[in-house]
């Protein structure tokens, strides 16, 4: 017979943890090109990207966290494209600490949320006369993890 020990759960009548995806949606996109796709034939533009993630309450335990994606491509210090998509999704989250809550909303959710957005950003740009644009992973993890090192010093100073 083999002995199995079990890690300790949750003491019992303490509530789980919940954090659940509801749904994906676009709240907003914005394509701008101001000299439309004419190039002189060379294509080597400097591309910036911007992440942003924002949440709000909606009802109940359900928060809607958005994630904002915003690209910008320079040749020189001509723009010639600029797109920004918001994509958000309903999040149920149930009896969540602090810290956990902040991970989930700024790691978690927007590891969620990214593929979506990275693909209607691929789609506008090549809609809009471009060569396709494939932005590349992030690892909001790390991004997180950053942030909260970033903060901490700032309350030590």
């Amino acid at each position: 017979m083999t002995n199995v020990q079990v890690p300790p759960g949750p003491a019992p009548g303490t509530p789980a943890t919940t954090l659940v995806l509801q749904g994906v949606y676009l709240k907003d996109c914005s394509f701008e090109a101001p000299q439309g796709p004419r190039g002189n034939g060379e294509w080597n533009p400097q591309i910036s990207l911007d992440l942003n993630t924002t949440v709000q309450p909606v009802a109940g335990d359900v928060r809607e966290v958005v994630l904002t994606v915003t690209v910008s491509a320079k040749q020189a210090e001509q723009t010639l494209f600029l797109v920004e998509v918001k994509q958000a999704g309903a999040f149920v989250m149930q009896n969540l600490s602090a810290d956990e809550y902040k991970r989930a909303v700024g790691s978690i959710c927007p590891t969620v949320l990214f593929p979506y957005a990275r693909a209607v950003v691929s789609q506008l740009v090549s809609q809009g006369g471009f060569p396709q644009l494939l932005l590349p992973p992030v690892n909001f993890d790390a991004l997180y993890a950053n942030s909260q090192c970033e903060s901490a010093g700032a309350t030590k100073n």
